[in-house]
C-alpha cells in the first residue's frame, strides 16, 4: 500500500490495526493458518461487522466458511504498520510510570524500542533502567537526534509544556502524553493523550450504566 492509499483509511480503523496485528501474530506463532471474523471479534473485542469493514479497506474480504488467511493478513499489516523497521523512542520522566515503561519496553513488539530516557533525579541520572540509559534532562537537546521520532511523556503536568517545546525543537515528531496537561504543539506534530484517570472513570461509568451480558459483548 502506498502512502496515498494509507491516507484513505479512517483513523478509527488505523487505531485498531495494532490490535489485529498482535492477535494474528499470536495465531501465526501457534501454527494457525486461518481465522474467522467471529474469532477475531471475541479476541480483540471489536464486533464482526466492524472487522469486516476494516479489512475491506485492504481488499481482504475473506471467504464464507473459510475466514481470513492469517499469514496474508499478517504480512499485509506488517507492511502497513512498518513492522519491518524499528521505531526508536525516548522516554521523559523516570518516575513510577516511566520506570514501568522502561522495564516493559514493548517486549511483545520487537520493532518499537525505548532507547534513551531523561530525568532530573540524581538517583536516576547515570543509571540504566531496564537496560535503558537515563540522562539528565539538561542533556536532552544534545542526546536526541532525528533517528528518534517518538517521545513518551511521563513528567509532572507543570513541566509538560516546557518539555514538549524542547522535544519539538529537538526533532520529535510524535508524543504519547501520559500527563493530564493538554500540551500545545505545532501542526506537524502528532500528540496522543492518555489520561489514565479519565479512562478509569469512563470504564466505571460504562460498568454502571451499560452492563454487559453474554448477548451484548462485542
Amino acid at each position: 500500500m502506498n502512502q496515498g492509499d494509507q491516507h484513505k483509511i479512517p483513523q478509527a480503523t488505523a487505531k485498531r490495526l495494532p490490535l489485529y496485528y498482535r492477535f494474528l501474530n499470536n495465531l501465526s506463532n501457534q501454527g494457525k493458518t486461518r481465522v474467522s471474523s467471529r474469532e477475531l471479534s471475541e479476541a480483540v473485542k471489536v464486533d464482526s461487522a466492524t472487522i469486516r469493514r476494516d479489512f475491506s479497506y485492504f481488499g481482504a474480504l475473506g471467504k464464507k466458511g473459510y475466514g481470513y488467511n492469517v499469514n496474508y493478513l499478517l504480512s499485509f499489516f506488517r507492511k502497513t504498520l512498518d513492522q519491518d523497521e524499528i521505531t526508536r523512542v525516548t522516554l521523559i520522566g523516570v518516575g513510577n510510570l516511566g520506570t514501568a515503561f522502561l522495564h516493559y519496553n514493548f517486549m511483545k513488539n520487537n520493532n518499537t524500542k525505548i532507547e534513551i530516557a531523561f530525568d532530573h533525579n540524581p538517583d536516576k541520572v547515570g543509571t540504566e533502567v531496564g537496560g535503558v540509559p537515563v540522562y539528565h534532562i539538561d542533556e536532552l537537546e544534545g542526546r536526541l537526534n532525528h533517528d528518534i521520532p517518538v517521545a513518551i511523556l511521563t513528567v509532572p503536568a507543570s513541566a509538560a509544556q516546557g518539555i514538549t517545546e524542547r522535544l519539538v525543537k529537538a526533532g520529535i515528531k510524535g508524543i504519547l502524553n501520559f500527563t493530564p496537561a493538554r500540551i500545545a504543539v505545532p501542526d506537524h506534530i502528532r500528540v496522543h493523550h492518555i489520561d489514565l484517570s479519565v479512562e478509569l472513570q469512563t470504564l466505571v461509568y460504562f460498568l454502571k450504566n451499560y452492563p454487559l451480558t453474554e448477548d451484548t459483548k462485542e
